[in-house]
Parts: structure tokens; sequence; C-alpha cells
């Protein structure tokens, strides 16, 4: 064997070090590790067992720096405590991973000022694209990125008007195909459980769509009952206690998304009143735990994985320098258990 290595003195193995332990040219060794199919068998057995045996890493940095790229994406989405953005982040993962891309994901916390710092992180660290979750932020951030070439991708809503590159959905059509089928099943006095609409452009489009439906339907949209309050099961429990404590009970509650309206099942359980018998309750998204919920939910079915799959395909195409188009996915409305007509006694007051 060669000198002893740099591993074996306890420091940080280098190319030269797997070229002298497995006997071959540093040439041969970078060969062996970026185009393997230009060397023989023999000779990538024996440099890949050098470099298991002394534990050797690739100078990433070195690669991404010579490259101008550094093949890592980053994401930031509002919330890591619920399984909202779950599969869409899986499925942008695994594609990216096929492209051999890295991601790296952030939590905002639904907080402008940390999704900026966040940003500003991730693009000084070297992130060649960014997925963000829909269109409300300083336009100052999106002129920052457009500055400094950054591939950004807007997911989880889709706008025709606005001019970034989206890859989701309508939520305003989505919600108001869903109250449509509310109102058709006899109910005029609608509530609606929402995340912050001022600080969020999906919720306030949602609770739009609502409004949307009453007017077409005849029915004035300032009557909604609109319920704002966080995103968590026991926020939606509260938010529907007090819906019902209204002298006026709304006979459905359109919640802005499916853990909001576990949490409202959760109160009317509590309350003795029964979904859809004496309340309808909807959510939207469509994430496992609607179909698992002690009254199956009826929601909105957002196609979560087909939009992570085909964000991580509009960046990898537009740092290979290819303009990407984007994207509008339809929704479905899914029907379970939790819709049903209104009361025939009206709504019940206290």
């Amino acid at each position: 064997m060669e000198e002893v290595s740099n591993s074996l003195k306890g420091e940080v193995p280098t190319l030269a070090d797997v070229a002298a332990t497995a006997g071959v040219s540093t040439a041969t060794v970078s060969r062996c590790l970026n185009t393997p199919d230009r060397v023989t068998k023999k000779t990538l057995k024996i440099v890949m067992d050098a470099v298991d045996q002394l534990g050797y890493s690739p100078n990433y940095s070195a690669r991404a720096l010579a490259a101008g790229r550094t093949n890592t994406i980053g994401a930031i989405i509002p919330t890591m405590e619920n399984a909202i953005f779950a599969r869409g982040i899986q499925a942008f993962q695994e594609e990216l991973q096929q492209n051999g891309c890295t991601l790296l994901v952030a939590s905002s916390s639904y907080r402008q000022d940390l999704e900026e710092e966040q940003i500003k992180t991730l693009t000084v660290r070297g992130a060649d694209a960014l997925l963000l979750i829909g269109y409300q932020r300083n336009p100052q951030i999106y002129n920052y990125l457009a500055k400094r070439n950054i591939p950004t991708v807007l997911t989880w809503a889709s706008n025709p008007d606005k001019q970034h590159l989206s890859v989701g959905f309508n939520n305003r059509l989505a919600m108001r195909s869903l109250a449509e089928l509310v109102i058709r099943n006899g109910h005029t006095v609608i509530g609606c459980i929402s995340a912050d609409t001022e600080a969020n452009d999906r919720a306030r489009d949602r609770v739009s769509g609502i409004r949307d439906a009453m007017a077409e339907a005849g029915l004035d949209p300032s009557d909604l009952i609109v319920q704002e309050t966080q995103y968590s099961i026991e926020k939606g429990d509260m938010a529907f206690r007090s819906l019902m404590s209204r002298d006026v009970r709304p006979t459905a509650v359109m919640c802005g998304n499916d853990v909001l309206a576990v949490g409202a099942l959760r109160a009317a359980t509590a309350l003795n009143m029964s979904s859809p018998d004496d309340v309808s309750i909807t959510g939207f998204d469509d994430i496992e735990l609607a179909s698992v919920a002690p009254v199956p939910l009826t929601t909105v079915h957002v196609p979560h994985r087909r939009m992570g799959q085909c964000a991580a395909r509009a960046l990898i195409s537009a740092i290979n320098g290819k303009p990407p188009e984007s994207v509008e996915l339809p929704t479905t409305i899914c029907r379970r258990n939790t819709l049903g007509p209104a009361p025939q006694k009206g709504p019940s007051r206290r």
C-alpha cells in the first residue's frame, strides 16, 4: 500500500488518497465517480472499494462552484404540523431525486416575515430554484428572486390573472363547486370556518368561492357567517362551538380544510349534534384524515401528488434553460357522509 493515507491519520480523505489506495490515477477515480460507464467493471470495483475503505465523499461544494449550480431545490411550506402539504411535497421530492436534485424544506408558520427570511437564506446557500405556496407576499421578494435569476414555482393555487409560474388549482372555483352542492341540498344559512383571509390568499379565495355560489343562487353573500381561526383540530372545534352559539345557527358549516372540519365534527359530537342530520360539515383537500374521520367527510379532492410532480418538472425545466408553463389542475368533490339535506325545521334557535 502507498504511504499512510489522510483518513488513517484522522484527516478527511481526498481524491488523491482514493487514487493511491486503488493504484490508479486521480483522473480514473474521477471517471469512476462521475461517468462510471466509461471505465471497466474491474476498475470500477477497485476504485469503489477504495472509496468505501477510506470513507471518501466527493467535494460537492467544489463541484457546484465549477458547474454554476448546486442541484438543490428549496421548498417553503406554511406548516409541518399537519398533513395538508405532505403528499405534494413527497411527490415533489421523489421527482427531484429522479433528476439528481436534493430538496431542502423550511416552514414559515404562516408568517410572511419568516418566509422572506427563509427565501433569502435558501438563495444565499445556493438553492437553484424554489417552491412557494400561494401568491401572497411582498412584491419586493419577487423582484429579489428575479434579479438573482432564481426560478420559482407557486403551488396550491392557480390564478390566470397572475403572471407568476404556478402549478396548482383554482381555490375559488373549487370551493364554489362545493358550495353549489351544499346549496342544492337546501342550505341557505351557511357558516364558514376559515384561516385568516387577510394574510392567506388561498383561504380568501375559498371564502369568496362560497359567496360566489350564494350570489348565483340568489342568496345574499353578506349573510355568510365566517369564523376565522388557525389551522388545527382544536381551533376547528372552538370555531364550530362559536358558530353554534349564535341565535341563528347555520345548517351547513364549510371548513377551509379537512383539519378544521374534523375539529368541527368533534365539537358537533360533544354538543350532541349529528352530522349530517343536524348540521352538514364539509372540508377541503381530501387528506387521509377526511376518509377515516368518525363520519367520513364530504370534501374537495386536491391532486396533491400530481401537483408535486408537475411542480418539480417545471423547476427542473427552468434550471435547465427550458421555459416551463403554468399548469392548472382540476379538483373534484368527494361526497361522503357529512353532507345531507338541510333540516326541514330550518335553522335552530337558542
